[in-house]
């Protein structure tokens, strides 16, 4: 609405009312505003871009050609899989991961006590889905369930002897069955055992410190290959012959500390990013040390360090490989001795394998790094 003011020698004309918005040019808002000012903003961006598709359709057109368009579905046998039979490019044979896919996920655990691994995995998922979710409730109990209780209950389901349960030997374990286990028992005790020898690094107790560095650096100087082969191999030589310990719990220790190791050095990085001035503060609320680090210094460093935590968390996850090397048949493993069956022995039986545990690897790997940004980004003090 406007209104025009007229008077002897005065023309004046009054806006009451703001014209509307006009819309942003297509060139600089919606899909093409953001390739341009994300790939295309310069002559560099967008040599680099163009180079960047060329070498994604370079790999990915005969990747997807020979995991999807070329690959083969159905089959029983070999010749099911053989260019001869079909009369075409074979690319992946996927029957042969179909056949073998109980031995890729149980190892060699009894067929008709695979409920029991099941009823592990769903477990798992229905306690560790809510604490994934902010908003959940009862976070609380439901992190005494996952991390106290079912622990415990998974132990006696996997291994049996008691309650009327069969007893299952853990060199009967196989498949993603160990990755899993040694995985998430990896990463469940080295955070706190890392925390641990973190604040012992940084104290001013000079035995708790020596002892702190020792292990930190003990640790971190030998590879993981190396502390499997000693504690499968080595480690019974040097105990009373009346000792006997399971190789995959020897396994689960040493690679625990092994990860808690290098998580000390990501949490001592943390708390060295804090300011002085926060400890000072906590000290002047009449904080005694433990309250000072569990209520105000832990989570400021712990939320810092989200990306060096995960990254250990994903590492520790793919290392879990090495453990063929001592003769425990994790998911690559199992496939790897999937690979003997003459049965299936074709010429892209090898690549089919490795790719398929290549996607398994990636699926768990990228969640873990996406869910570290969703926590990264929930965390970060909106400004």
């Amino acid at each position: 609405m406007a209104m025009v003011d007229v008077q002897p020698g005065n023309l004046s004309y009054v806006r009451r009312a703001m014209t509307e918005q006009e819309p942003p040019p297509t060139t600089s808002s919606g899909s093409i505003g953001w390739i341009r000012a994300r790939l295309f903003n310069s002559w560099i961006n967008a040599i680099l871009t163009l180079a960047g598709i060329y070498l994604v359709w370079v790999i990915g057109e005969p990747l997807i050609k020979f995991l999807f368009v070329d690959a083969v579905w159905d089959g029983a046998s070999r010749t099911d899989c053989l260019a001869e039979t079909l009369g075409r490019p074979v690319g992946a044979c996927w029957p042969f991961i179909f056949a073998k896919l109980r031995q890729l996920i149980y190892g060699f655990y009894p067929a008709d006590q695979a409920w029991r691994p099941n009823l592990v995995f769903i477990l798992g998922a229905v306690l560790l889905a809510p604490l994934l979710i902010p908003r959940a409730p009862l976070k609380l109990w439901n992190s005494i369930a996952f991390f106290g209780v079912f622990p415990i209950v998974a132990f006696f389901l996997l291994v049996g002897g008691s309650f009327g349960l069969e007893h299952i030997e853990t060199r009967s374990w196989g498949g993603l069955l160990v990755t899993l286990v040694v995985a998430v028992t990896g990463i469940v005790v080295s955070l706190p055992i890392g925390i641990m020898f973190a604040l012992g690094r940084r104290s001013k107790l000079p035995i708790l410190r020596m002892f702190s560095v020792i292990f930190i650096e003990f640790w971190r100087g030998v590879p993981l290959i190396t502390v499997l082969f000693f504690a499968t191999y080595m480690l019974p030589l040097f105990l009373p012959p009346t000792w006997t310990i399971d190789a995959l719990l020897r396994v689960l220790v040493g690679t625990a500390l092994f990860s808690a190791a290098y998580m000390a050095e990501v949490v001592r990085g943390g708390l060295a990013a804090i300011p002085r001035g926060q400890y000072e503060a906590a000290a002047a609320l009449g904080l005694g040390y433990w309250k000072m680090m569990g209520l105000v210094v832990l989570p400021q460093a712990l939320r810092l360090v989200i990306p060096g935590i995960v990254n250990t968390f994903i590492g520790l996850f793919k290392d879990t490989t090495l453990v063929l090397i001592v003769s425990i048949f994790d998911f690559l493993g199992q496939i790897r001795a999937a690979f003997s069956d003459p049965n299936w022995a074709t010429p892209n039986m090898l690549f089919t394998g490795f790719a398929f545990a290549g996607i398994v690897y990636f699926v768990f790997c990228f969640s873990m790094s996406r869910y570290s940004l969703f926590v990264e980004r929930r965390l970060t003090p909106k400004r």
